[in-house]
């Protein structure tokens, strides 16, 4: 009996984090539904472009920042470059002068020292209401800041997110399904936002009114929580503006070693839940763990529900859902190497390597700390 309850309660709990979160999403946000009031308005904007040997795209990014649909003498970019060893400062430094027309301004700091080291140093001497943050190889669409600033007229708003796409999906091993994970995460994110519950931004894309910026200590992982879910502490919301679009080619999104990244910045996550537990916001704190916190649950459940449904072999039922499972683990193993005639058949795959990279990442924290701990690190001598 304990077996059987083992296998329902992994099963249902890969489904719901998966499936029946979304579903019930879509329903909240008809019942509980806080729109964001948005107006045409065109506040002065800096944005801020952080970047670290970044010379194969920061050319592309400024022409593609000038080109931006905002009005000139209310933006400002600024790259700050923090320390890049290649020719990111001199590219940047080249186009200000020719074709930046007083519009881009270099921060070349001479050693690299961390993304939000950066950002807290380079933050404070920007003149923008809004800050944008946006990453070097993210191209923006031409009305992205119009469509993002809007939200800044409901003054409830402290921060605001674009959207992420995936370019050229068919270029990469696993473009289509990068492209189909994002879509995915876009809607969830489109919902929670409906409710007033989103947390975080995309990296590629979000902005911020700069009197809110929290200036995170560093060493934090992911700035793209971390900074936009700040404003949630002072009373403000988090909008979501799906006009707002930051084009990303397909090979700069794959990689195991991304998602590693990607899921050590999720588990770093779940030590910003103490304002959403006081005061009380129940609707929050929920959606927070259905879509966070779930998500570093499933390869558990994936393990406990392969275990128990395999100890049950003997009951027809569990047997064919232990041959279902291996099934799958087989397909991914072949998409790994490329066995599989379609790119389509490649999700399993796909859907393992997102899994696995979190018990590569919660590796890695734990060796960092380890480290950190070491008596070399501390000071301490073994007697």
């Amino acid at each position: 009996m304990t077996i059987r309850l083992m296998v329902w309660i992994s099963f249902a709990f890969i489904v719901y984090a998966y499936v029946g979160y979304p579903v019930l999403l879509w329903i909240l946000q008809f019942l509980f539904r806080k729109p964001v009031r948005k107006a045409p308005i065109e506040p002065s904007v800096s944005l801020l472009i952080s970047a670290y040997n970044e010379a194969s795209v920061i050319g592309d990014k400024v022409r593609n920042s000038l080109a931006l649909d905002y009005p000139a003498d209310r933006l400002e970019i600024v790259v700050a470059s923090d320390g890049s060893t290649d020719d990111t400062a001199q590219i940047v430094r080249v186009l200000a002068e020719q074709e930046g027309q007083g519009r881009v301004r270099l921060v070349n700091f001479p050693k690299n020292r961390g993304k939000i080291v950066v950002l807290n140093d380079t933050v404070p001497s920007l003149w923008g209401e809004i800050v944008v943050f946006s990453d070097a190889s993210s191209m923006l669409a031409g009305d992205s800041l119009l469509e993002l600033t809007s939200n800044f007229a409901d003054p409830r708003v402290g921060a605001a997110s674009g959207v992420y796409q995936v370019l050229n999906a068919d270029d990469a091993k696993l473009g289509r399904q990068e492209d189909l994970y994002w879509k995915y995460e876009t809607f969830l994110k489109l919902q929670e936002a409906k409710l007033g519950t989103l947390t975080g931004a995309h990296g590629s894309l979000y902005a911020m009114r700069k009197a809110l910026y929290p200036s995170p200590p560093a060493g934090t992982i992911n700035d793209d929580f971390v900074i936009p879910t700040s404003v949630l502490r002072r009373g403000f919301r988090i909008a979501y503006e799906p006009k707002a679009v930051a084009y990303e080619e397909a090979h700069e999104m794959e990689g195991f070693g991304r998602r590693v990244r990607i899921a050590a910045g999720n588990i770093s996550q779940l030590s910003e839940i103490g304002p959403f537990l006081w005061p009380p916001r129940p609707l929050l704190l929920f959606c927070f763990l259905s879509h966070k916190a779930a998500r570093l649950l499933v390869p558990v459940a994936m393990i406990a529900l392969a275990i128990s449904s395999s100890l049950l072999w003997q009951f027809p039922f569990y047997r064919w859902l232990t041959v279902a499972q291996i099934a799958f683990y087989l397909a991914a193993i072949m998409g790994a190497f490329h066995l599989l005639p379609w790119k389509a058949m490649r999700l399993p795959y796909y859907f393992c390597m997102i899994n696995a990279s979190i018990f590569v990442s919660i590796y890695h924290l734990l060796a960092r700390r380890g480290r950190r701990n070491s008596p070399e690190r501390t000071g301490m001598t073994w007697t």
